[in-house]
């Protein structure tokens, strides 16, 4: 028997930055996922637990004898009830994912390791099983792609668990019960505890539940789209140091307390415009038309208002200008300072005009995704069903 789950990334529509400062922001689901499979092995000599991450060509492997030694002060695992990783837990599973001799350059990940040794022992306690990751999104670039991993593998190791109540001869892609996603909930920000310290929840509250979020000053609000969207995601490939970035800006407002207060208000006008748009029906074309328009104004507004702040970069600008040839509306997501940066595509646009910008943008050396916005959260499937 196996579960194979999937959670969607994130994009920030609107706020990155200022929703430190108070304001509101905006974020949404990404129908880009982070796929988990999670087999128990059958065979009686295979005593081990094992962890593929197939994009970057990586296998983990340790006996469970060895994870067992390691982790008996855990005590048994119970799903229902999240616990938090004890210093000495998480110092525990660096020594073992530091036995695995992780290459320099992917040194980065030993924190996601430690996240997966932390939820699989928490859950499931000490089987030996097979957990493949696989994923559409790029790493550390400001979509979500812990969270969604957080998310997924919280998602496949509660399906086979009997915290949740979940069915295991449907076919096809399952959504959980509302109490189930409020416990997967918390065990995906636990992983994400130990990959980033203090995360804000946001981007493991998107990925579970789905479509959007509207947040501010540490309450999550969940929004539905009532109209289709559909985003360019341009990643620079340029990578940022977020704490340094969000430092930036607080250091700006001190040096211009009255300047930056009005910048922060009117990204607080805008997210609150913004998902009033996408909240409202839109029963034809003239009207997803109408309201497309003035979300690339309020993207372009932001874009101009982050400007503002001071995380723009040379990377992010040639995306700017590249798409404002194509008479497209573009901003930053995430903490700026490269990343990615979101393009929207309106219902009408033709499919010769994408094309051009996107053969345009790669030919800078950056990778363009297309995604559609606020679809569903994770999602599990049992056997080989997808």
């Amino acid at each position: 028997m196996e579960v194979k789950a999937r959670a969607p990334g994130k994009i920030i529509l609107s706020g990155e930055h200022a929703v430190v400062h108070g304001s509101t922001a905006v974020a949404a689901s990404i129908n880009l996922y982070t796929y988990v499979t999670l087999s128990f092995a059958t065979a009686e000599n295979d005593d081990s637990l094992k962890l593929q991450l197939k994009d970057l060509a990586l296998e983990f492997s340790w006996p469970i004898g060895r994870i067992r030694e390691a982790l008996s002060n855990l005590g048994a695992p119970s799903s229902s009830t999240r616990t938090s990783c004890s210093m000495e837990s998480i110092k525990t599973i660096s020594a073992l994912v530091e036995e695995e001799n992780i290459p320099e350059a992917k040194i980065a990940l030993t924190s996601g390791v430690s996240a997966f040794l932390w939820l699989y022992t928490s859950i499931q306690g000490f089987k030996p099983a097979t957990v493949v990751v696989t994923s559409d999104l790029p790493l550390g670039s400001g979509l979500g792609s812990s969270a969604a991993f957080c998310v997924a593998l919280s998602a496949a190791l509660l399906a086979f668990s009997d915290s949740v109540n979940v069915d295991t001869k449907h076919l096809g892609w399952s959504i959980f019960g509302e109490s189930d996603l409020e416990l997967l909930n918390k065990w995906a920000l636990e992983g994400e505890k130990i990959i980033h310290g203090k995360p804000s929840g946001i981007d493991n509250t998107v990925s579970a539940y789905g479509n959007m979020i509207k947040f501010k000053s540490g309450n999550l609000t969940r929004i539905k789209s009532n109209m289709p969207l559909k985003m360019l995601v341009t990643n620079t490939r340029v990578g940022r140091n977020t704490k340094a970035l969000v430092a930036g800006v607080s250091e700006r407002t001190l040096r211009h307390p009255n300047a930056m207060s009005f910048v922060f208000n009117a990204v607080d006008s805008i997210s609150n415009e913004l998902a009033n748009i996408i909240q409202s029906p839109a029963p034809d074309d003239v009207s997803i038309t109408e309201k497309e328009e003035k979300l690339e104004e309020l993207m372009e507004m932001n874009q101009g208002l982050l400007q503002c702040m001071g995380v723009s970069h040379a990377s992010i600008e040639t995306v700017l200008r590249t798409t404002l040839k194509y008479k497209l509306a573009s901003k930053l997501t995430g903490a700026g300072g490269g990343g990615c940066v979101l393009t929207l595509l309106p219902t009408l646009l033709s499919g010769t005009v994408v094309d051009k910008a996107i053969a345009e943008l790669e030919s800078c050396g950056f990778q363009c995704l297309i995604a559609g916005i606020g679809g569903n959260g994770v999602e599990f499937c049992f056997g080989g069903s997808s």
